[in-house]
């Protein structure tokens, strides 16, 4: 049996009414969209609450680079050996079996990207609203012994109806979808540099706001591992290329090329951003804010001017939503046409082959997160799952290598095994003190992945039974 690490996107079966493909520019530009998003608008505020100090905060989002940049380094060698659509599902599948790789598709689902659609859909509404001077307190919230498990508000009805919108733009076309991810990403970008090059060089900020060195301890403590809970999920979305496998061209050169310049362009960005941040808000001030971009644009430019940076940073955040909404389906539908999800999921739209059901099923659970969880319980609960799950994936590559050498590939891993050793210990410090600092949330995303093994047995024996 030829090995899957050799057969190129030429050799692979063409798939009836797919004959769109993304190229580099649209890959890396994907990663970028999946990337920059709510992550670095809304946790800096939560990251310095906890360490207290700004220089300690930008030492978090370096380490936070260097794991993601690590990881791109490692998954463009696993993309570049199952070229196909899937991401960590088609991976672990290939490396440690169906299980594992069922979990992972499960966890994606769940975690990887029907909750960061819903954080970014929430994101966007705050930001939005701000630019606008719209109310956010209004709403009604049904609560049961004290817990909350309905909001209806402007905040949640927007969400909503961003998340109704974009799935009906990826169901349509990849070209469609494509297009519309290129245009939000392109003005994304755009919107950052201006940000940061006025910022730091026109507004009315201070270098005061930038505390003293922090002691080296800080660097090693338990609550800088779980800061990087919040930096994990800003950053998540570098392996986003992997997803899209063989409905990339060319991909055993274009999924490592897109991983690494997409992972490498979001950490620069991501340290100027922060560092405008600082230059306009000291550390007591960004403490516990969740619109820490608006309240940044409002130090540095005043009231009116934030107002437009509000509204253009909520319109930025739709690029966020927009490649979610592209690379998860992509996930379900690989395992329903293994046999281990719902069957319907594995069916394309006939006239354009975009996976229609599996669009509508992500969306729907986002639509309940939105309306049911909160914000800060989201970050940690995508944080850590999604560690979990990364940090599997580099360790099947390095099985793989081990029992399935394939040196004729186009891309090897730099630096390995070194980068995939770092990845994964740095992973493993911060699943540990997520569970010591954060157990309830922790437990909570334990139980989501358990949860899944019981409807992995469920699909095995329903596929038994058909066969």
């Amino acid at each position: 049996m030829r090995s899957a690490a050799r057969v190129s996107s030429e050799e692979m079966p063409a798939v009836p009414g797919r004959q769109e493909r993304l190229g580099l520019f649209s890959a890396t530009i994907l990663v970028v969209a999946n990337m920059v998003g709510t992550g670095i608008f809304t946790t800096s505020g939560f990251i310095i609450q906890g360490l207290g100090n700004s220089w300690a905060m930008l030492g978090c989002w370096m380490v936070g680079g260097l794991f993601a940049l690590t990881g791109a380094l490692c998954y463009g060698e696993l993309g570049a050996r199952f070229p196909r659509a899937g991401g960590e599902y088609v991976f672990l599948r290939e490396s440690f079996g169906e299980l594992p790789a069922f979990l992972s598709g499960w966890v994606s689902l769940l975690v990887g990207f029907s909750a960061p659609i819903a954080a970014g859909s929430m994101a966007f509404a705050v930001y939005f609203l701000a630019g606008w001077g719209g109310s956010q307190e209004m709403g009604f919230v049904w609560r049961v012994q004290g817990v909350a498990l309905l909001t209806l508000s402007p905040v949640t009805l927007l969400a909503s109806g961003v998340i109704v919108a974009f799935s009906l733009v990826h169901s349509h076309s990849l070209f469609l979808g494509s297009r519309v991810q290129n245009a939000l990403t392109l003005f994304k970008l755009a919107l950052i540099m201006a940000f940061v090059i006025l910022g730091l060089g026109w507004g009315r900020g201070s270098p005061a706001h930038f505390d003293a060195a922090p002691p080296l301890g800080v660097f090693f403590s338990g609550q800088f591992a779980t800061s990087l809970i919040f930096i994990t999920f800003a950053y998540s979305g570098w392996n986003a290329a992997a997803y899209m496998g063989g409905e990339i061209s060319r991909p055993t050169r274009n999924i490592p090329l897109a991983l690494l310049g997409g992972t490498l362009l979001v950490t620069i960005l991501y340290l100027l951003l922060n560092l405008t941040f600082l230059y306009g808000l000291s550390s007591q001030e960004m403490s516990g804010v969740l619109a820490v971009g608006e309240k940044a644009a409002v130090a540095l430019f005043g009231v009116r001017i934030s107002r437009i940076f509000s509204g253009a940073i909520a319109l930025s955040l739709l690029s966020l939503i927009s490649a979610m909404m592209m690379t998860g389906p992509r996930v379900y539908q690989a395992m329903a046409k293994d046999g281990l999800f719902f069957p319907g999921i594995s069916k394309l739209k006939a006239e354009r082959a975009t996976p229609g059901n599996a669009i509508l099923l992500q969306a729907g659970l986002a639509l309940f997160m939105v309306l049911t969880a909160s914000f800060e319980n989201l970050l940690v609960f995508i944080g850590f799952t999604l560690s979990l799950f990364s940090l599997m994936a580099v360790g099947g590559l390095m099985v793989l290598k081990w029992r399935a050498p394939a040196p004729d590939l186009p891309y090897q891993t730099w630096g390995y095994p070194f980068t995939a050793l770092l990845f994964i210990l740095g992973n493993l410090w911060i699943i540990l003190f997520s569970i010591i600092n954060r157990p309830l949330v922790s437990l909570t995303g334990l139980a989501a992945i358990l949860s899944g093994a019981v409807f992995y047995l469920v699909f095995k024996r329903r596929a038994r039974r058909a066969t």
